[in-house]
């Protein structure tokens, strides 16, 4: 096939886009539109799903096919398209509320059963659309709308959701890392089964600065960890922080210091199918640790389409119906006359 030429542009549908000014969103939005331009697919083989809030407004911004669902309930239209027409490239796009609290049953078990779908999840640790209620992913204790003396609840770790339901892919980036996140999305759609890319999303209006402590220009390198697969775990503005493992736990260590060199450093394995080293990275936090960012887990397995679809065959090979005719004339048969 020859090599496809699209660009960004090609994929912006000329709606206003209705976010607000300085909202994360645009440039999530943004970064979907250059990937997609660079993958090798036809126009009409994208389809944008979506279920409800700031973020699954996302399809009336592309130009392709979409679908704008009810809340809570892309994970299951972005499930059904896929199988239905597995040639399909599917990109799912919720929030914390939309994909972990209405949502939340149906996204464990989009991730359980490892359907190809690209599943990008705003997270803003707030419900912005409904005008500032606590979210799954809000930090205990803080104060929101429907929290007025700070929320008592514990919020999910995605990560370690998607690991804990048995996933084969996830990311972590920060929306404004437009270059990152490209190739984040481009990874995520060369990866057979369900692809999970939790973006950290600035909410301008109800919960802005949630993510300052990670994403604050004077602080960003020494709070932000990048893996990237076969490459040790450095970090840091003069990049001589490292991670290495102390016994059971990770250790934030400094080049040069007590002997310690990049070969001492752990080296990132996104392949590995054991979720240990993976998990503990999802769990890293400030102060003690970085934050780790880029594509943490990617292990290869047959997507839930892919099965179905040898499970089809298989049973055709052995059926002995082959058309119509078989299936009337077939089991216990009588002539009228």
């Amino acid at each position: 096939m020859a090599e496809l030429k699209y660009t960004a542009k090609d994929f912006k549908s000329g709606q206003e886009v209705r976010w607000c000014p300085g909202c994360g969103d645009f440039s999530i939005l943004a970064a979907v539109q250059k990937a997609l331009s660079e993958l090798h697919h036809e126009k009409e083989d994208y389809a944008i799903i979506s279920g409800i809030g700031c973020s699954s407004r996302f399809p009336y911004y592309m130009n392709n096919y979409g679908f704008h669902g009810i809340h809570g309930r892309a994970a299951v239209l972005a499930s059904g398209v896929k199988v239905a027409n597995p040639k399909l490239s599917v990109w799912q796009i919720t929030g914390d509320g939309d994909g972990l609290a209405i949502g939340g049953n149906h996204f464990i078990h989009e991730v359980r059963r490892n359907v190809d779908v690209n599943v990008v999840l705003f997270n803003n640790q707030i419900y912005g659309l409904t005008k500032g209620q606590y979210s799954p992913t809000s930090k205990f204790g803080q104060v929101t709308k429907s929290s007025p003396y700070g929320t008592i609840e514990e919020p999910f770790n995605i990560g370690k959701l998607v690991i804990g339901s048995g996933g084969k892919f996830y990311a972590r980036s920060i929306d404004v890392n437009v270059k990152e996140n490209v190739e984040i999305f481009k990874a995520s759609d060369g990866h057979k089964g369900t692809s999970i890319i939790e973006v950290l999303q600035n909410c301008v209006i109800f919960n802005n600065g949630a993510h300052d402590k990670i994403t604050d220009k004077e602080d960003r390198d020494n709070n932000q960890l990048w893996l990237e697969h076969g490459k040790p775990m450095i970090f840091g503005k003069e990049k001589n922080k490292g991670i290495m493992l102390d016994g059971y736990k990770l250790k934030v260590v400094t080049i040069g210091e007590n002997g310690i060199t990049e070969k001492d450093l752990l080296v990132h394995d996104m392949t590995e199918s054991d979720p240990t080293i993976q998990n503990a990275l999802i769990e890293m936090a400030l102060p003690e640790f970085p934050m780790a960012f880029g594509i943490i887990r990617a292990v290869p397995a047959k997507s839930y389409d892919e099965l179905i679809l040898e499970q089809i065959a298989e049973v055709q090979k052995k059926s002995s119906i082959k058309c119509m005719d078989d299936l009337f004339n077939s089991g216990s048969t009588w002539v009228v006359k």
